[in-house]
């Protein structure tokens, strides 16, 4: 029960963030707010793996291992991160369907040390995608105008 909850929260920010990603432009994704921030491109790249990174994070991948999932997994275009962000929330919701109470409960750690039950890894994952979605908004808000998506239910 509480998997699907997860998930269900992480399926609303998905779509409206595909509804973001309908309204935008390929020439728009080289939006830079500062030299020290993240591209549009690149903060949607990240946020559309994330599910999937995350999930490997939960499970004890290593920094290595990280480092080539996303070497592998760096979306451009804006029909390669629809395609990702897709993809990245099925993966997801697939490994963690079948998550029994002692599955959620079981400790993991992450490669920098951080240990969490995988119950508060996935808080962490709806709190991580949603921060990055709100930053995405900001961000299209401030420097492209207002785009009109419901954010939450």
């Amino acid at each position: 029960m509480y998997t699907k909850a997860v998930i269900h929260q992480i399926e609303i920010a998905v779509q409206s963030l595909i509804n973001i990603i309908d309204q935008l432009k390929e020439e728009e994704l080289d939006l830079r707010p500062s030299p020290d921030k993240r591209s549009l491109r690149e903060l949607l790249s990240h946020i559309s793996v994330l599910c999937k990174a995350d999930y490997f994070i939960m499970n004890e991948a290593s920094k290595e291992d990280m480092m080539l999932f996303y070497k592998e997994n760096n979306p451009q275009t804006l029909a390669e991160i629809r395609f990702q962000l897709n993809d990245s929330f099925q993966f997801l919701e697939e490994k963690i369907a079948h998550y029994d109470p002692h599955d959620l409960m079981e400790t993991t750690t992450s490669y920098w040390g951080v240990q969490y039950t995988r119950c508060e890894w996935l808080v962490q994952i709806v709190a991580h995608f949603y921060h990055h979605r709100g930053q995405l908004q900001i961000l299209i808000d401030e420097h492209m105008g207002n785009v009109k998506v419901p954010l939450f239910e």
